[in-house]
């Protein structure tokens, strides 16, 4: 399999991770974020366990128990946060700031090389999603502004450090550890911290049912593979298509309109998805 075809199927999903304001704010019960980001993540994480039968030995358990934090527990916490305080525009302009995270953590903890071009990409992605989804109007909740820069570090920290640290085991395994790990951690807090969850719909049941199996079990199998394959530094830019997605989405689904500056921060963050592209093919020219 080649480079393009790892690419495209790693960018699947933060395509996919786009539809996640929707389903949100649509679909889900609200104000019970902990509740939701356990729900999404442990029985998707159980199911996979069902199915691999292998659990981690020796230092792994600590380690998928910190990557289960990073990546789940506390990232997905924050995003539903972030989702409920924020206009969909504001908290994907805010996240939109993981990537530049992430090289900045790759040239720490990977010792990776930190390219002009990589960082004007990321500058320039985060622009198109400003250009993208921000409006005057836009309501900056300092709490949902908060929660959004910390779970860009959350889940930067945790794409950087699921590199770093491969287990010999498959993508679909690793995956299985790290989602039934931050469910597990996150269910307790969930249970005392917020009210007991409302009855829930066949909406609600459809809207979780989709985040835990397509949003989360699927997409993230393919995004860990991708780190594993390509590298922290090329699979972050492609978080850039998450934000462009909602917006596309938007469009189809709840019939918002699309603006020609939208249509140009679209195109700012496609070209600033490439120059990342393109800088990382130097830096792996340069190392043969």
């Amino acid at each position: 399999m080649n480079r393009y075809t790892i690419l495209f199927l790693t960018a699947l999903a933060p395509i996919v991770w786009g539809s996640t304001y929707i389903v949100t704010t649509e679909m889900l019960p609200a104000n019970v974020p902990m509740t939701l980001a356990a729900l999404r993540a442990l029985p998707a994480g159980i199911l996979l366990l069902i199915i691999m039968r292998q659990l981690p030995q020796g230092i792994w358990w600590l380690r998928v128990a910190i990557l289960g934090i990073l990546n789940f527990s506390l990232f997905w916490w924050l995003l539903f946060i972030s989702a409920y305080r924020l206009p969909g525009g504001v908290a994907a302009t805010v996240g939109a700031v993981q990537p530049l995270i992430v090289l900045f953590l790759s040239r720490w903890l990977l010792q990776s090389r930190l390219s002009w071009l990589s960082v004007s990409a990321a500058l320039s992605g985060i622009f198109g999603v400003a250009i993208l989804l921000l409006t005057p109007n836009a309501a900056l909740d300092p709490l949902g502004i908060i929660a959004g820069l910390c779970g860009a570090l959350s889940m930067a920290a945790g794409t950087v450090l699921s590199r770093r640290w491969q287990p010999p085991v498959t993508p679909l395994t690793f995956t299985a550890w790290q989602l039934t790990a931050g469910g597990l951690i996150l269910l307790p807090f969930a249970l005392w911290f917020e009210p007991a969850l409302p009855s829930l719909t066949a909406i609600n049941l459809l809207g979780l049912a989709y985040l835990a199996l397509i949003g989360g079990a699927i997409t993230y199998i393919l995004w860990f593979r991708g780190l594993a394959l390509l590298g922290p530094s090329s699979v972050a830019s492609l978080g850039f298509l998450s934000p462009l997605s909602a917006v596309i989405l938007g469009w189809i689904l709840l019939e918002q309109q699309l603006s020609t500056l939208q249509l140009f921060g679209m195109a700012v963050i496609l070209i600033s998805i490439w120059a990342s592209q393109q800088s990382e093919k130097r830096t792996l020219a340069k190392l043969k």
